[in-house]
């Protein structure tokens, strides 16, 4: 009885693993994917003559669709922290006070990675830039 369950067992395996790739080949939907960029961000920005330290933390998420646009990412990971690291740097007290503002740096975010992508692999490949935190003291 035993033997008869790992037979059966053992014949239906192949027979899974090969379903899975018939439906990967059979062009379902892409996949999304969001690749969080580790670490997070922290630094100072823009003090406004204020003697007071300000500083940011923004947690970053990309979200791409297909394994081809998450490997780039991942290879231009380096040149996409610069950007973003440079953009916060700019940022005034006035870029973190509200949500339109919020908004309005995240665009701009997005559109920094984008033009990475696309001077880098051809085309943006990246669909949007989530902040997971922003934090501002």
């Amino acid at each position: 009885m035993k033997a008869w369950i790992v037979m059966v067992l053992a014949l239906t395996l192949p027979v899974s693993a090969v379903m899975a790739e018939e439906g990967k080949e059979e062009g379902g939907p892409p996949k999304v994917s969001y690749i969080t960029l580790s670490p997070p961000f922290v630094g100072n920005y823009a003090l406004d003559g204020s003697p007071r330290l300000h500083v940011y933390k923004a947690d970053v998420a990309l979200r791409v669709t297909g394994p081809e646009a998450e490997a780039a990412v991942k290879r231009q990971d380096p040149l996409i922290r610069n950007q973003l690291v440079t953009l916060f740097t700019q940022q005034t007290a006035d870029s973190f006070s509200n949500v339109e503002s919020k908004e309005k740096l995240r665009q701009e975010a997005l559109k920094q990675v984008q033009d990475v992508m696309a001077n880098e692999e051809g085309k943006p490949m990246v669909e949007d830039l989530l902040f997971n935190n922003l934090i501002v003291q």
